[in-house]
């Protein structure tokens, strides 16, 4: 029988980094620990740690800022050009919330299952400040506050493709969302009471850890959404 070598130091601390972003524990975007931090952990000197991170950069995993402190890189980024639209349609609106109804299911149902207790707790405060912020708050801060909430929810399901791909269909669609939101409020003359309730499930559920009720509250929401935009 074989025996395995034994992984060097600076092989630990990629493979450690490694399963860290593919479990989702290092979000897209958000910082790495610092090269102190890293080296005093896996007792490596500085140069050493910097060759990993090269390594990491290499595959496109991370990517180094001036001053020298790396971020996770979105792994779908390279891959993926969303298709963009001229013309800000209803069919398109359409289109983007049905794919928001499947996105934030799976999103909050990974949620309940994976989140940290630390994440529910920020998840929370999240919550009760997006209720504040609704009050005498613009459409465009409305649905910022909105999508906040729906990004931390994906950003805490600890699954790495879902969180890469909700975070460039945010973006890419963020126009989109806003001018269902728009429309919505003009139409109604303020922020349907439904949706306020909505919210409220979906985060009892998240935090009773009930996967199956987040997945069917968060689709309902925006499926809701959809039908008050459909009748409009």
């Amino acid at each position: 029988m074989t025996i395995p070598p034994q992984l060097t130091a600076k092989e630990r601390l990629q493979q450690f980094l490694m399963k860290q972003i593919a479990a989702g524990e290092l979000i897209p975007g958000n910082s790495l620990p610092s090269e102190r931090k890293l080296a005093s952990d896996f007792q490596l000197s500085r140069n050493s740690v910097r060759e990993v991170m090269q390594s990491l950069q290499q595959n496109n995993l991370v990517e180094t800022t001036q001053g020298g402190r790396s971020r996770c890189q979105n792994l779908l980024q390279p891959h993926l050009e969303m298709p963009k639209s001229v013309e800000m349609s209803l069919a398109l609106q359409l289109d983007v919330m049905e794919m928001r109804a499947f996105l934030e299911g799976e999103a909050a149902y990974y949620c309940a299952l994976r989140a940290t207790d630390e994440q529910l707790r920020l998840l929370k405060i999240e919550y009760q400040a997006m209720q504040q912020r609704r009050r005498g708050q613009s459409t465009l801060h409305k649905a910022k506050a909105d999508l906040t909430f729906h990004m931390m929810i994906a950003e805490s399901s600890h699954h790495l493709l879902l969180i890469s791909f909700s975070q460039l269909f945010y973006a890419r669609y963020f126009n989109a969302i806003h001018e269902v939101l728009s429309t919505t409020l003009k139409r109604y003359g303020r922020y349907p009471d439904g949706i306020g309730r909505q919210h409220e499930k979906i985060h009892k559920a998240i935090q009773a850890r009930n996967a199956e009720q987040a997945r069917l509250e968060a689709s309902e929401h925006i499926l809701y959404t959809r039908r008050l935009l459909e009748a409009s």
